[in-house]
């Protein structure tokens, strides 16, 4: 574990002299309410036996290491991971990652076709190796970490560069780099984004359409009492109480029958029952009111386009052997079909379906026939 400037001095220095470097990253999303990034785990070279990589370190963003340094050293080198959406939005709290030359195993093994995209199934697959899975849901926060624990890290990036390799000879076989590097350039533009929570809906829960509308305003009040309670504890909202809980509170208080309470101290559930008091005299008025989409008139000739460009879709994917939703889901299918300049599909996608590209629609008008 790199936790003190002369070991981080160490690592800089050898990483220095490397092309490519595997990272992984853990949280304690499980744990926390605020998460944060609790270990960084990297891998560079290569065993002379194995191929898997020889250099492997952790790296512990916890202990007021200048991640700027080992962001700047990272400049000019391929940075392999496997899923890496949520590693680099992670990474990106901690400063400016670079992502000009991202290589994720996950995107590749879905270009190529492969049916197992979770990192531990292609381990399997091409190393014969079946990985733990014993600290998935680990606190990552905690020091020292157990040997299990570090072991668990390490084995995310002890197989990438490796795998790398084989899914990139595989792609160049398959004619399809440029397919990998337009999805791989999509989801790094992605992680630039900042995702907005919807805060005025979100204690729709799964379960909450259920409810009667008095029941939807208890439900809300006791998710906003709960999201309160989880902030000021820095834990997840189901350490204070669990998604059935509310629901079940709601329904029942919504009803005017006796019920239970939860097992919560006393602090807390005195909160709670002031929350539930105001929520159950709330007047008719301030309930929450049914979301109603926006109905859009489908014409027959819309649903005309989108038959005929799923069953060309399916016809494609079964010619070339690849999932039928990686060339083109249905929402993108539709999104076309009612209008074929959208720009859901890359042009790789657009390509397979025989749809104009960028450039053709610059030419001219998008006839309504598209294929």
């Amino acid at each position: 574990m790199i936790a003190g400037e002369s070991a981080f001095r160490d690592y800089l220095s050898g990483l220095s002299e490397q092309q490519e470097v595997a990272l992984d990253t853990e949280a304690d999303s499980l744990h926390c309410y605020f998460e944060k990034l609790c270990l960084i785990q990297s891998g560079w070279g290569q065993e002379p036996q194995s191929g898997w990589a020889e250099d492997l370190k952790l790296i512990d963003p916890l202990a007021d290491l200048p991640l700027e340094e080992f962001f700047t050293a990272l400049e000019g080198k391929t940075v392999i991971f496997h899923d890496a959406d949520y590693d680099l939005r992670l990474l990106r709290r901690s400063g400016e990652f670079p992502d000009k030359n991202i290589f994720d195993t996950m995107i590749a093994a879905r270009i190529c076709g492969e049916p197992q995209l979770g990192l531990a199934g292609l381990v399997e697959k091409y190393f014969g190796i079946t990985l733990s899975k014993a600290s998935r849901k680990a606190n990552w926060a905690q020091r020292p970490l157990s040997d299990q624990m570090a072991e668990y890290a390490l084995n995310d990036v002890r197989f990438l560069s490796q795998l790398a390799s084989i899914l990139s000879d595989r792609l160049k076989e398959l004619n399809r780099t440029e397919w990998y590097e337009q999805s791989r350039d999509r989801m790094v533009k992605g992680t630039r984004e900042t995702r907005l929570r919807d805060e005025e809906n979100l204690w729709r829960i799964t379960g909450y359409a259920t409810l009667s509308q008095r029941g939807w305003a208890i439900l809300r009040a006791l998710w906003h009492w709960r999201d309160s309670e989880a902030r000021q504890w820095d834990r997840p909202a189901f350490h204070v109480l669990s998604n059935e809980s509310l629901l079940r509170l709601a329904d029942d208080a919504s009803r005017g029958g006796r019920f239970s309470r939860p097992r919560i101290p006393q602090p807390r559930a005195d909160r709670m029952e002031e929350t539930l008091e105001a929520a159950l005299v709330l007047p008719e008025s301030e309930w929450p009111q049914v979301i109603r989409g926006v109905r859009t008139r489908v014409s027959k000739e819309q649903i005309d386009r989108f038959n005929h460009l799923r069953d060309f879709r399916d016809k494609v994917a079964r010619e070339i052997d690849l999932d039928p939703s990686i060339i083109a889901p249905k929402a993108s299918l539709e999104a076309v079909a009612a209008d074929p300049s959208a720009s859901v599909l890359l042009p790789w996608q657009r390509a397979l379906l025989k749809l104009p590209t960028s450039q053709e629609k610059a030419d001219g008008p998008v006839q309504p026939n598209l294929l």
